[in-house]
Parts: structure tokens; sequence; C-alpha cells
């Protein structure tokens, strides 16, 4: 009797670690559209033509580190399909593209789609279809608003908080200046421009005194430039996308109009920037990073920068390494391929969201240091810190401490 109860026993506690690990299996492995044992399907959407078809060399970055990472056995096993598609920075296409990664393609989720029109365009749909529309490549202020928009997140410093570093600088060391400001006439434009009032505060009122805006169709703006120069500003706050960056610089220098210029750093590419535009014209020019160098010998033996460069190397020779962009898609990879990880087995866009809102103190080695990723469920803003640099000879040199340029903080 004793051995029967035994065996009953060793038996029913065989079942019941059966369905311990049958339920635990089941609980694990969970999946939305675009998700499965074996891929990860993740949309995109880049400028690869048009106006802002410098940027699109991120999407190309993009697509080399995801093929680092199936090359190297992918997320838990599975790899990244990764759908790129060009909008041409257009944001009826921006739509178009979406609906097409969205309803045709079935992607699990849109990864770093770029600029802030574009993504203006899509985030109400996106957000209707509950698809996540994650770390988009735009710092406007906007994405970080988890009550209204839960599926929608940004990634860099967001502008706002980029001018009011510039403003704090500007109050510091230039209190009585004269501001002329370049912005591009949209979302993006408005939102530096707002930062920069705000971090001047009541001065603002008096200190700037020249507004210009240009659009994006605009072949080039030489006009701009020589408009504002006659304002005799001594500070010139230039807000533009790389093509119109390297025109004004050069312009500037054309006509020997030589403010204190603070370049937002979206325009910050020493190869796509300040290379075109001419070294010599570029010259104390301040702006801001929380990446590393990548022309900075300050980072030669740094384990980050080697990491970079053995990944260009292998995965994307043709890459400019001197190319900010290329430095921005392979950190902003880097921040996906974590989420994903975290999700582990249950790969549904509620939990990637959850993953992406939950990133605590993260760094990655193309940052600089002391820089770190923080989301949380109410603060849907990663990188909020920032350190100010400045054009000397052919790389830029960075001063001062990091600072926190979180809005209100």
């Amino acid at each position: 009797m004793p051995a029967i109860q035994l065996r009953l026993g060793a038996f029913s506690a065989a079942l019941a670690m059966l369905a311990v690990t049958s339920s635990g299996a089941l609980a694990q492995k969970k999946y939305d559209t675009g998700a499965t044992d074996t891929e990860i399907k993740i949309g995109n959407i880049m400028p690869y033509s048009g106006p802002a078809s410098a940027y699109g060399v991120i999407g190309k970055t993009e697509e080399a580190y995801f093929k680092k990472i199936n090359a190297e056995g992918g997320i838990n096993g599975r790899k990244i399909n990764f759908v790129s598609y060009d909008d041409a920075y257009s944001p009826p296409k921006t739509v178009e593209q979406a609906r097409k990664l969205v309803e045709s393609d079935e992607v699990l989720l849109v990864f770093n789609p770029l600029g802030t029109p574009p993504n203006s365009a899509i985030q109400k749909y996106l957000n209707s279809k509950k698809v996540p529309q994650l770390f988009v490549a735009t710092g406007a202020t906007k994405w970080n608003d988890p009550k209204d928009f839960p599926w929608t997140m940004g990634w860099q410093p967001n502008y706002q908080s980029e001018s009011r570093i510039y403003a704090k600088y500007i109050l510091k060391e230039k209190p009585n200046a004269k501001i002329a400001i370049l912005y591009q006439n949209d979302d993006y434009g408005k939102d530096y421009v707002k930062g920069l009032k705000d971090g001047l505060g009541a001065k603002a009122a008096t200190m700037i005194v020249a507004e210009e805006s240009y659009e994006t169709s605009q072949p080039t703006i030489d006009s701009n430039i020589v408009k504002l120069k006659s304002t005799n500003a001594d500070i010139f706050f230039n807000v533009t996308t790389p093509k119109f960056a390297a025109q004004a610089i050069k312009k500037m220098h054309e006509i020997e109009w030589k403010p204190l210029h603070f370049l937002n750093n979206v325009s910050a590419s020493i190869g796509a920037v300040m290379k075109p535009a001419g070294f010599e014209a570029s010259q104390g020019i301040i702006s801001s990073a929380y990446l590393k160098d990548t022309s900075d010998p300050q980072w030669k033996d740094d384990a980050g920068m080697k990491a970079f460069d053995e990944f260009l190397a292998k995965y994307f020779p043709e890459g400019n390494r001197i190319d900010g962009a290329v430095m921005y898609g392979y950190t902003v990879a880097q921040g996906l391929v974590h989420v994903l990880k975290a999700s582990g087995d249950n790969l549904t866009r509620e939990n990637i969201m959850k993953q992406a809102a939950n990133i605590k103190g993260l760094e990655l080695g193309s940052m600089l240091p002391g820089i770190k990723v923080n989301t949380s469920p109410t603060d849907f803003a990663p990188i909020s810190q920032l350190q100010l640099m400045r054009f000397k000879g052919d790389k830029w040199d960075l001063f001062g401490e990091v600072i926190s340029g979180d809005v209100g903080g």
C-alpha cells in the first residue's frame, strides 16, 4: 500500500510539474502580428530621397546592424526582418508607407521613422491601431505624451531641452546679445524656437531681433542668410537640417558674417555638414552632443568606439565613419535590440511598449560618459542629457559638464 501511494504521489507530482511547465511555456510565448518563433518583423520609414535625404543613411546603418544581430543568432533565437521604405520626407507619402507596413507587411512595430512632419502625420493612425511608433527619429517635445499617445516614444534629447541649454549659455556668456534665428517652418523648427524663448525668459523679447523661416521645398537659403546679416545680430541660431545647414555655413563665410553661431545638433555631422560646408567656414560653431564623435582622438582606445569600428568594417564598410547619422543609426538600433531582448518570448505590441517604458540607466558604448537612457510609464523621453561642444580645426571639442535638459527640469 505505501508503495502504491508513493507511486501515485510521484505521478501526481509529475503531472503537477508538467502542468506548471506547460502553462509556463504557454505564458512565455505570446505573439502579435509580425512576430513568430523564428522572426521579428520591424517596419521603418526614411527619407532616402528628397530634401532630407542626408538622413537616409540612418536606415542603411540600422539595416546593417540588424544583419550583424542576425549573424550572431538573432534576438532570443529570432531573426529580424527589417522592412524600410522611402517617404522623401513628404507626410502624405509617410502615411501611405505606414499603412503599407501595418496592413500589407504586417510588421510588429514601426521603428525610428524620421522627421517631425512625417511622424506627426502617422501618429494618430499608429496609436489607433495600437502599433508601437518606437524611438522616432525626431526630437520634437510632443513625442513624450504617454497619456494621449501611449504607442509613440521619442529617442534623442528633445529640441526644446536642447534650446534651453543654449539659452543658459547665452544668458551667462552674452546676456546683452542680439539674436537672429533661422528655422524650418514646421513643428521641428518651431519647437527649437519655443525652447530658446522659454530658456531666455523675459529677455527673449529684447534679445531676439529676427526670426526667419524657410520651406524644405526651397532650393537654397542664401537669401535668408543675407537678410539676417542685415540685422547686425551678434548671435545666430541655426535650426536647419543638414543640406540647409551646410548652405548657411557656406553663405555666412562668403558674405563675412561672423556672429556666434549655434547649430542644432541634428545637423552637427562632420561628414554631412561641416566638411561639405568647409572646415574654415565652420570654425567656432557651437552645438551639443550626446554621442561620441568618431573624429575625436580622445576615443581612440575606447571600447565603445572599437566596437563601432568593428561593426563598420564587417557589416557596413560603405558607411561614412565621420557622418554623425551613422553613429546615430547604430545607437538607436542598439536601443531597439535592448527592448526586444527584454521582451523575451512575450512579443506583443503591449509588452514591447511596456519594456520600452521601463529602461533604467542603460549605457550604450556610443554615448558620452555619464549619459544614460532612462524611461518610465510617465516619461517617454529616453535621453535628456547633452554636453556643449565647439568646432575647432576639423573636429568638435566638448566643453563644460553634461547638462540635463529636461523641460521644466
